[in-house]
């Protein structure tokens, strides 16, 4: 189908872009979700506003043991800088996952998590990296947990005028090993399920575990029963496998034509302890 017809901006600068969306302009980043929507009708901007052209929100850098990415990094170059390969490859693990190669060159992080599609992959990894969302409006800058940000199915914190222009994460420090685990929906490549798992051992006793879901619900979220299930643990087989079937605890599982609710929650048992044990094995 063919999009309703729509006004066409590209502007340079945050600052312009920023004006625009406050005078009720849609913001398009790499277009993953917009565009189809657009086709099927399903959304009709009068006013598109192209972000792409804006240099300033398009960096990866390290700054006091955070590395701060900019909304307009694709995910391809998420998943193949040196910097978020050597300092955080969880994100970049999530982000070899996504879509298809003509997706992740064109996709981009910050339009990603603001979709806040419940099956992608980002939030997983956001949520065990306890990431920050740093949100921008014409009047000033807010930076949200990853736990406040994500709201519910398609549902953030971001208010009207407001664009999703950072996102901070942590520098692994050493002993520390993630892992990301999915099992994908073949035609669209999103996840039936995904678990990242975020794990250090200190002298044989986990010291820190974060779990983060994507897909078993209406949002991502950090499984905390597993995580303290697992804390202080040594990481045998039998602790990991009955932590990891606490991962849907008192979640309202979703079901549709790809997957019951119980088998989405058999799923998210099974490739949380895949995560959990890749994990351990790279906290070295």
């Amino acid at each position: 189908m063919i999009p309703t017809s729509f006004e066409y901006t590209a502007p340079t600068s945050l600052k312009d872009a920023l004006a625009l969306i406050n005078n009720g302009g849609k913001p398009l980043a790499g277009g993953m979700s917009l565009i189809p929507m657009m086709k099927l009708r399903m959304a009709a901007p009068e006013h598109l506003i192209d972000l792409n052209r804006i240099a300033e929100l398009n960096y990866i850098r390290e700054t006091n043991g955070q590395l701060h990415i900019g909304a307009n990094t694709t995910h391809y170059d998420v998943e193949s800088s040196p910097l978020i390969l050597g300092k955080c490859p969880l994100l970049a693990e999530t982000a070899s996952y996504i879509g298809d190669i003509q997706v992740r060159n064109r996709g981009t992080l910050g339009g990603s998590v603001a979709h806040a599609d419940p099956s992608a992959d980002y939030p997983a990894a956001l949520q065990a990296l306890e990431a920050k969302i740093v949100l921008t409006s014409s009047t000033g800058t807010r930076t949200l947990s990853t736990a406040d940000f994500f709201v519910d199915t398609f549902t953030t914190a971001l208010e009207p005028g407001e664009l999703v222009t950072e996102v901070i994460v942590p520098v692994e420090a050493g002993l520390t090993g993630t892992s990301y685990q999915k099992f994908l929906q073949p035609a669209s490549g999103f996840a039936i399920v995904g678990i990242a798992a975020r794990v250090r051992r200190d002298e044989g006793k986990i010291t820190l575990v974060r779990i983060g879901v994507t897909g078993v619900g209406g949002n991502s979220y950090r499984a905390l029963k597993t995580e303290q299930a697992l804390q202080g643990k040594s990481g045998s087989d039998a602790e990991i496998d009955a932590a990891a079937k606490l991962v849907g605890d008192g979640i309202e599982a979703s079901s549709d034509l790809h997957a019951s609710a119980r088998y989405r929650l058999h799923l998210a048992a099974n490739y949380a302890a895949r995560a959990i044990r890749l994990a351990l094995s790279r906290s070295v």
